[in-house]
């Protein structure tokens, strides 16, 4: 197998060949020091090890070890590499929280976590570096940016100037984030086989309240992967001849567990026309799945009334969401409703917003389509298909549901869900949480005026919302210090930077005998396997989740551009299976996401991370409280979100709203979402400006 340097001597020789050309522009002093108010969101994922996790000493698979207040692996490999030292400033927050427990006092440190947002309002306000001036003695991030346009867009903090106020942070890029996980072995249990579901018990379903969101006649016909997941075939799912299965159901009205189970086997027969034959499942958890809003409602009134064959007990739980006590998990739930009922914004890359076909930003909050997906979602909670613990947060936590066979499926990342099939659920007796396809739903991406019955997912991997910023009080005062910290960024998006902040250093890396490293193909490229040693110790120490691995023990993955290849390694077979399958799709292109790029189809841009506003138009956007990040709309673990609460509520005189079309009225208006829009608009079109002149 092909081999790539190592770390260390690939460095050796990218300094001996001038690749960190502009050596005399950014020297600095040996052993200059950094005072750094960064790390990704707690006192464990900082640069430096914190009590709870070092304790009185702690061996790592590097056979060093460390102790509280010492440098993680990754940061002692940097003060190695490049005679740089690091002072520990980090408060152990969030990046919002960080950024506000130092911006009076910015001279007291040199590097800072921020929201993108904050950071570049600071930084037009002269308070933190222009990054964008130093492009020429940053080779590496230079030729990053000119690879991948639509990133300098998404951080340009000035569209007249091409201001740049933070180093963007990638959680991988280009690539699918959130997907459907469920019990699949619950659905084969329920739907698979010849003849007629029987069980000994079963509890009745609830009253009807959720109505059909597809056709109730007629037909549509959707493209899927095929079964063996080589070429693209088209299904039809026929209402002319099954009938739309929830009006079906609501029809009859409540039924038995096993008479619900037996209605949508015939009709998953009928409507594909013996497609899926005996193993019905498919229409779900296969990779030729083209399942829809109505079918999955239909699926879990058939969950939750048979417990007793799923789980033994009386009680099972429908849809959940990983910590149903946490908003910043809860949040998961009306972005689940996004992608159920085609609804753009749910999921975007800033606060609410998307491009619509003609290229104008759209904001959710103000759309009458958001608040009729959420009433959706609230029928299912008057049906008892959300959980109970999300509905009422004094129940019993949904993360214990999996260990105790309580929850069916959630909306979630891949890896580290999956992970639970090893700690939390016994494969030796079948039971199998995986990743299924993206629903079909009606998208109104401008081909069709009716719309467009299709699988479209707005979970796409860009820019994330945080980044690290050095600062003009701080670190420009002292030329040591710009340079240093320019160099540490310059030096994170080199090739060799890229696999330290992704991997740790080299000892955490398969070597060949020849000091290479081995390596595999992730997305077309060859990427380092990590060593036996960090494999076994990432399962004793962090349970097999990698990110809190990396961010605990490594130090890596805190920021800069993290590679999914290591992610990957340590996903579970059930959870390669999964993600495999839906890869497989988005390659074929059955399911279609936005794109890092201005597309001729607005619909189908993604909206950068951060819009380069005025100081006059964020002084407007900070009075809009109600429509704030900590106002009426926070996805913060302690905050307070009205999509949940409509969720929660539904409309009427608790909820505050007696409908959607008086939601969308009172955000506009009362609430002045249209000066929201307004502001954000102006910048939107000022960057579009800027990058077509940049694009010439």
């Amino acid at each position: 197998m092909k081999k790539i340097l190592s770390l260390a001597l690939a460095l050796m020789m990218v300094l001996s060949m001038g690749a960190f050309a502009s050596a005399e522009e950014l020297s600095y002093e040996e052993g200059t020091v950094l005072r750094m108010a960064t790390g990704y969101n707690n006192a464990k994922t900082g640069l430096f090890f914190s009590a709870d996790v070092a304790g009185s000493g702690i061996t790592l698979a590097d056979g060093e070890t460390y102790y509280t207040g010492d440098l993680k692996p990754t940061w002692v490999e940097v003060e190695n590499l490049l005679g740089i030292e690091f002072e520990d400033k980090y408060q152990g927050n969030s990046a919002t929280k960080e950024f506000q427990y130092w911006q009076d006092r910015l001279g007291e440190v040199d590097m800072i976590s921020g929201n993108a947002s904050t950071l570049s309002a600071y930084g037009e306000t002269g308070q933190l570096v222009n990054l964008a001036e130093y492009l020429d003695v940053m080779p590496n991030f230079k030729a990053y940016l000119e690879a991948s346009p639509i990133v300098r867009l998404s951080i340009t903090g000035n569209t007249e100037t091409g201001a740049i106020y933070f180093s963007p942070y990638f959680d991988g890029v280009n690539d699918i984030e959130r997907m459907p996980l469920m019990r699949v072995d619950w659905v084969v249990k329920l739907l698979d086989g010849e003849g007629e579901f029987a069980a000994e018990a079963s509890n009745m379903t609830a009253a009807p309240v959720y109505q059909p969101y597809m056709p109730t006649a007629g037909s549509v016909t959707v493209d899927v992967v095929n079964a063996e997941g080589t070429a693209v075939e088209q299904v039809t799912k026929n209402y002319d001849a099954a009938g739309n299965i929830v009006a079906k159901m609501n029809e009859k009205g409540a039924m038995s567990g096993v008479e619900a189970v037996n209605m949508l086997r015939a009709y998953i027969d009928t409507a594909y026309n013996g497609y899926y034959g005996t193993q019905r499942s498919n229409l779900f958890i296969g990779q030729n799945a083209a399942w829809d809003a109505d079918e999955l409602v239909a699926l879990l009134r058939c969950v939750v009334a048979n417990p007793q064959t799923l789980n033994g007990t009386d009680n099972v739980e429908g849809l959940f969401s990983r910590e149903d006590d946490n908003n910043q998990r809860r949040v998961d739930m009306f972005r689940f409703a996004g992608t159920l009922f085609g609804v753009r914004g749910m999921e975007s890359r800033q606060d609410y917003l998307y491009v619509d076909t003609d290229g104008s930003l759209k904001d959710a909050r103000q759309e009458v389509a958001t608040y009729e997906a959420l009433a959706r979602m609230n029928t299912l909670v008057q049906e008892g298909l959300i959980s109970q613990a999300f509905v009422d947060m004094s129940k019993e936590s949904s993360s214990t549901y999996l260990e105790n066979d309580l929850g069916f499926m959630h909306y979630d990342y891949n890896q580290t869900q999956t992970v639970l099939n090893e700690t939390k659920l016994q494969a030796d007796q079948g039971e199998k949480y995986m990743a299924v396809m993206v629903p079909v739903a009606r998208w109104f991406d401008g081909t069709d005026e009716n719309g467009v019955y299709m699988r479209f997912t707005e979970s796409w991997r860009s820019v994330k919302t945080d980044g690290w910023a050095i600062t003009v009080a701080g670190a420009a005062a002292d030329e040591n210090k710009l340079n240093a910290a320019l160099k540490l960024i310059d030096f994170a998006f080199s090739e060799e930077g890229q696999i330290l902040m992704s991997y740790g250093p080299d000892a955490f890396i398969k070597m060949a005998d020849d000091g290479s490293y081995e390596t595999f193909m992730f997305n077309g490229k060859e990427m380092p396997v990590i060593a036996d040693e960090t494999f076994a110790e990432l399962w004793e120490k962090a349970s097999g989740n990698y990110t809190n691995y990396a961010r605990q023990y490594l130090g890596s993955t805190l920021s800069f551009a993290k590679s999914q290849a290591f992610e990957y390694q340590c996903t579970h077979a059930v959870g390669k299976e999964g993600a495999g399958y839906i890869s497989t799709a988005i390659g074929l292109g059955t399911i279609k996401h936005p794109e890092l790029a201005i597309t001729e189809n607005g619909w189908y841009t993604s909206v950068p991370t951060v819009l380069p506003n005025t100081d006059t138009e964020n002084d407007i956007l900070n009075g809009l409280s109600e429509l704030s990040s900590s106002g009426k709309f926070s996805s913060a673990k302690g905050g307070e979100n009205l999509f949940i609460d409509l969720i929660v509520k539904g409309f009427g005189v608790e909820a505050g709203f007696g409908s959607p079309e008086e939601a969308a009225e009172t955000i506009i208006n009362a609430w002045r979402g249209y000066e929201y829009l307004e502001q954000k608009t102006y910048a939107w079109e000022r960057l579009q400006e800027y990058f077509a002149a940049l694009a010439k």
